[in-house]
């Protein structure tokens, strides 16, 4: 079966490059659109289905690239744009050194600091030099001509259509692109957790000169107190928090739970909704060599979450810590001199200057060594302090890695869930997240294969800092001695690149019956096969859970041993909208509002409040998070000020047990003083914006498209619903504002042993940013009603596409 298909899709890709007549005879009617044709230079057919899904066929990889970068470029040129802007350090340029950017791809503050970060990663030519390694320290050809061909592919767009979208019609910072460009967005995403993170600490670290040298010396001991080691925890904790922008849901089931003996697939990825970490929905086929269909990262001509014929995957943010602290001993002389065994080392000046709109440029000097860039913000929380004894430098391990972009595509050309480990394995560039995966001969994958510092537990009792010895057991971060030259983290010998894990040590788990992550630690991805003995940096071990990873863990594993599982399930597992926090708790919130004297209580201002019309509201409510919902606004705002003002050991009355990680804690005491002030200020808050105590979800949870409000169905993460939404509430605006970010490129997989994969997906958001185009908020309008798109894989579901358009497109 495969070799008929393969030598139909053969056939048809040759009609479709070469010839100057039309589609296929099952498409005749459906004539090939030439878009400027020439004679040479790359070239694509892109065929639109349904919601302005495109399936770009291409003869090679760089012919592949130019199809994407230009479908993408349809679609979201004005947020790619705006990306190639960050990238080239020119947005103080066109939009002023003080505003901010879309913190898509990185966590600048201002338009000046990501300005000084990315001229300096330009000015040091690290990309280029990237760029320049052989594979695979370096890209692949494939990849190379990806990159070459979707910059080819964005430029030949630009050149020849005009832009519709109010964004950026008409803006002098629409530009064309190069390899270079696209390259440095890969690498953006890879720093993405580690330097990316810590650009304004970077771009402001200066040494100190005068009286504010001596200002929080330590002294050699570096003792803990020149930095609040619990405000540096928090501050890492919140960095790999499950409550960030970047989570996500995945679980594949394997053959022994589904009702075919293949697996199943559903990934539920939470990301922005806006700017340039937006997904972007597309097939990429090379006849005989490429089928994939999925989700790419803005910007990424390789497909980031998706399927093929015979496997399927999807990524959650992982817990590990991808970077590390190293104290630096300073030289008494000059605090750009660090000792390395007693050795003076200088820092490396990297002077940048950027143009400022309407302004002065700005130059800056970023300090570096050997263990990194000099990191200091001694305003900030912490407070980062660079003394004239003591600095501290930032090792990101992923600043030398390029490997992202091969790893993807090794998922892309994957048969099986052995496949996709080959490639984690071969290519080790996965950054950030972990890996579920399951395939047509059901098996099953999870695995935290991400580049780490290669800091060991014994590595860290031995080398950790003062600060160091209470930030890494307690949050994974390892601070250690940059005097001592044995205290840089090591290599593995199984490890692509120097001083990282190698595949060996990462925490994997083959073939269970479900294999799930909700962006806790790798130790329940099964709750009956915990994972048990790797090192701290990559998670806790035997620590409360989240409250949707319990959700979730409860809901999946009933799911498997339930058995008879098709893609049905799985469909009905995104928009449950289950409420773990309201099954928990709701009851006994209700049953303690109906026992309160006088049906009143003190709000957090000493205010009386009548809550009485609260308890029935509570007690019916349905324990969802659906748009007709009634009750369950009413809970999550009474749960998020409940939960922000009383601590988790404080909240219940039976405590966690590692034993019971998904059970516990539970039981709500309804004693503590902070229950009623909770309650009295989410109903005093509701009353105040003029919003009923029942009413539905979908009126006050919505994103608003062409001047229509949509209801958008889900839950926050601190509710615990697997379909994970938030928005930001605004008092003077009458409540929430439009959903910001969650459920995201939504995908259920699984087999029929046809050779077609069983597909629905959802891209939330829809997928173009342009208010004119048809498909800005189509799957938005899906979403809402808890629909799916039928995925069009095969060609003769291509072909039988009732909205089918195809374009050639070529360069000049």
């Amino acid at each position: 079966m495969r070799t008929t298909r393969l030598r139909r899709l053969l056939v048809a890709a040759v009609a479709l490059l070469t010839a100057s007549a039309a589609l296929p005879a099952a498409a005749a009617e459906r004539p090939v659109r030439q878009d400027r044709p020439s004679h040479g230079g790359l070239s694509a057919v892109i065929r639109y289905t349904e919601y302005g899904v495109p399936h770009i066929l291409a003869k090679d990889y760089a012919d592949l690239g130019f199809g994407t970068g230009w479908a993408q470029a349809a679609d979201q040129v004005c947020t790619l744009a705006d990306g190639f802007v960050t990238l080239r350090g020119d947005r103080s340029r066109y939009f002023g050194a003080d505003a901010g950017t879309d913190l898509s791809l990185s966590s600048a503050a201002t338009n000046l600091s990501s300005d000084l970060f990315f001229r300096g990663v330009r000015r040091a030519g690290t990309v280029a030099k990237l760029l320049a390694e052989p594979a695979p320290l370096g890209p692949s050809r494939q990849v190379r001509d990806l990159m070459r061909g979707f910059a080819a592919g964005y430029d030949a767009w630009l050149a020849r259509h005009r832009i519709t979208d109010p964004t950026c019609r008409g803006a002098a910072w629409v530009r064309p692109i190069s390899t270079l460009d696209v390259a440095t967005r890969f690498y953006a995403l890879s720093v993405l957790g580690g330097q990316g993170g810590a650009v304004d600490e970077i771009t402001a670290a200066q040494p100190p000169t005068g009286a504010t040298a001596a200002t929080g010396a330590t002294g050699a001991t570096g003792a803990a107190r020149d930095v609040d080691a619990a405000a540096l925890i928090k501050a890492v904790r919140a960095r790999t928090a499950a409550d960030s922008d970047m989570g996500s849901n995945a679980v594949a089931f394997s053959g022994a739970t589904t009702a075919n003996g293949r697996g199943l697939l559903l990934g539920n990825p939470h990301y922005p909704w806006q700017g340039g970490r937006r997904f972007w929905q597309s097939q990429q086929t090379i006849p005989g060599e490429l089928d994939v269909a999925g989700g790419s990262l803005l910007g990424s001509p390789t497909i980031s979450i998706g399927y093929n014929a015979h496997v399927a995957w999807s990524h959650t943010v992982a817990t590990g810590v991808p970077f590390n602290l190293t104290r630096l001993t300073l030289a008494s002389s000059d605090p750009t001199v660090y000792l390395v065994d007693g050795k003076p080392e200088h820092m490396t000046k990297r002077t940048v200057t950027v143009q400022v709109k309407g302004g002065a440029p700005v130059t800056r000097t970023q300090w570096w060594t050997r263990y990194g860039p000099v990191v200091a913000d001694p305003g900030g929380q912490p407070a980062l302090p660079w003394t004239a004894t003591t600095a501290y430098a930032f090792n990101d391990p992923n600043a030398a890695n390029f490997r992202f972009a091969d790893t993807s595509l090794g998922f892309a050309k994957a048969r099986s869930t052995a496949g996709i480990a080959d490639s984690l394995d071969r290519h080790q560039g996965l950054p950030w997240v972990n890996t579920v995966a399951a395939d047509s001969a059901g098996h099953t994958l999870y695995t935290q294969s991400q580049v780490l510092p290669r800091i060991t537990d014994a590595l860290a009792a031995d080398c950790s800092t003062d600060l160091g010895r209470l930030t890494y057991p307690q949050a994974g971060l390892a601070v250690l001695d940059g005097s001592r030259s044995d205290c840089t983290p090591g290599s593995d010998p199984d490890a692509v690149q120097p001083g990282i894990f190698g595949p060996s040590r990462m925490p994997v788990l083959k073939d269970a019956p479900y294999a799930e992550n909700s962006n806790d630690s790798a130790w329940l991805a099964n709750a009956d096969r915990p994972l048990t003995g790797y090192e701290r940096i990559f998670g806790a071990i035997g620590t409360p859970r989240s409250m949707r990873t319990r959700g979730a863990l409860e809901d999946v594993s009933a799911m498997a041993k339930r058995g008879g599982l098709t893609v049905r399930d799985l469909q009905a597992q995104e928009f449950t909208n289950r409420v773990p926090a309201g099954d928990l708790a709701a009851a006994d919130t209700a049953k303690a509002c109906a026992a309160l004297p006088g049906g009143s209580a003190k709000g957090s201002d000493g205010s009386s409040v009548d809550v009485s019309a609260a308890c029935p509201v509570l007690a019916s409510w349905d324990r969802t998070m659906n748009t007709d919902s009634r009750g369950a606004l009413l809970f999550d705002r009474f749960w998020r000020k409940l939960t922000s003002s009383v601590a988790p050991a404080q909240l219940w009355k039976v405590p966690f047990s590692a034993a019971d990680p998904v059970r516990t804690p539970n039981t709500l005491d309804t004693a503590n003083p902070g229950f009623a002030t909770a309650l009295a200020d989410a109903v005093g808050e509701l009353r105040a914006a003029g919003i009923a105590l029942d009413a539905p979800l979908g009126q006050h949870q919505f994103v608003v498209r062409g001047g229509r409000h949509i209801a958008v169905p889900g839950g926050t993460e601190r509710l615990g619903v697997w379909n994970k939404v938030e928005a930001v509430w605004s008092p003077a605006q009458g409540g929430y504002t439009e959903v910001t970010t969650g459920s995201s490129h939504i995908q259920a997989v699984g087999w029929d042993g046809s050779g077609c994969p069983v597909a629905r997906t959802l891209l939330t958001y829809s997928q173009s940013s342009n208010p004119d185009s048809p498909h800005h908020s189509d799957q938005t309008r899906l979403f809402s009603a808890e629909r799916w798109v039928t995925a069009r894989f095969c060609e003769k579901d291509i072909l039988s596409s009732p909205a089918l358009r195809s374009v050639r497109v070529h360069q000049r």
